[in-house]
């Protein structure tokens, strides 16, 4: 159940952001649903691509959360403190290096915790959030001229969508996040994806990483959905395991441009797979 809305661009750049698969996304869809779950909210570009009026979303990386649980609540706070942020190196890295200091960083409002992460998003390498071991953001500085720090009417927009539906969003693990999941609700999952090979696993969005043993969670989940009469649609990579976890579903394969690639020469179309319990 989506609404023709005016369209609103994501406000994070993210790693395997769906926005050029969502057309086929899209076609792919159930064409009648009740409620939209989407338990790896990540950049949002499948949320805001469809915009359904009742949805619960969710991510496990809390400062993605925060971030849009701000824009929801505070969107004209955020507007304002974006506008400190500088371009610059030496107060990239100062901005960066807040959360080495735990009392500095606790100390943070939920407005500053959630611009520190969209001034990294936006002027950081790619667009990359990716965390150490110690759950420390560790994203280089990128070279932009000119990125988009404030980005207030796109602020704007994702506030007025949020509050003008029933949007729902959760910072808890994905199964907690389909829990009320009934039937006919649709739930669409962008998990971290089964690398195809060793070296393609762009270490981890989120401190704690995804496991094979998560990937695994998720497929039982996705089996359970099934019986409770939900419509269940997941994204994942072509590797082997894949077609062997899902070999109950419905697999179709997209042919994505993906732009992110830690050397710059892996750049170009992959293939990719949409599961459907449908």
């Amino acid at each position: 159940m989506t609404k023709n809305n005016e369209i609103i661009k994501p406000i994070l750049k993210y790693v395997g952001g769906k926005s050029k698969v969502l057309p086929d996304i899209k076609a792919n869809m159930p064409s009648e649903y009740n409620r939209y779950f989407e338990p790896f909210l990540g950049g949002a570009s499948v949320l805001l691509g469809i915009q359904p009026k009742s949805a619960i979303v969710n991510d496990i990386n809390f400062e993605v959360i925060n971030l849009y649980r701000v824009v929801k609540n505070n969107p004209c706070e955020l507007i304002e403190d974006l506008k400190k942020h500088v371009n610059e190196k030496e107060y990239y890295y100062s901005i960066r290096a807040l959360d080495r200091d735990k009392e500095l960083f606790a100390k943070l409002t939920a407005v500053e915790r959630a611009s520190r992460i969209l001034y990294i998003n936006k002027t950081g390498f790619n667009g990359i959030l990716r965390y150490s071991q110690k759950g420390y953001l560790n994203v280089p500085m990128g070279k932009y001229k000119n990125p988009n720090i404030v980005n207030e009417e796109g602020i704007l927009k994702l506030s007025k969508y949020l509050n003008e539906n029933d949007i729902t969003i959760l910072n808890t693990d994905f199964t907690e996040a389909c829990a009320d999941a009934k039937e006919g609700d649709f739930i669409y999952s962008d998990s971290p994806y089964i690398p195809i090979s060793k070296t393609s696993a762009f270490t981890s969005y989120n401190a704690d990483g995804f496991t094979i043993e998560d990937q695994i969670r998720l497929r039982d989940l996705a089996l359970d959905l099934d019986k409770r009469g939900c419509k269940v649609m997941l994204s994942n990579s072509s590797a082997d395991m894949v077609y062997d976890l899902y070999r109950d579903f419905n697999i179709r394969h997209v042919e994505v441009a993906r732009a992110i690639n830690s050397k710059g020469d892996g750049r170009g179309k992959i293939k990719e797979v949409l599961i459907t319990n449908y």
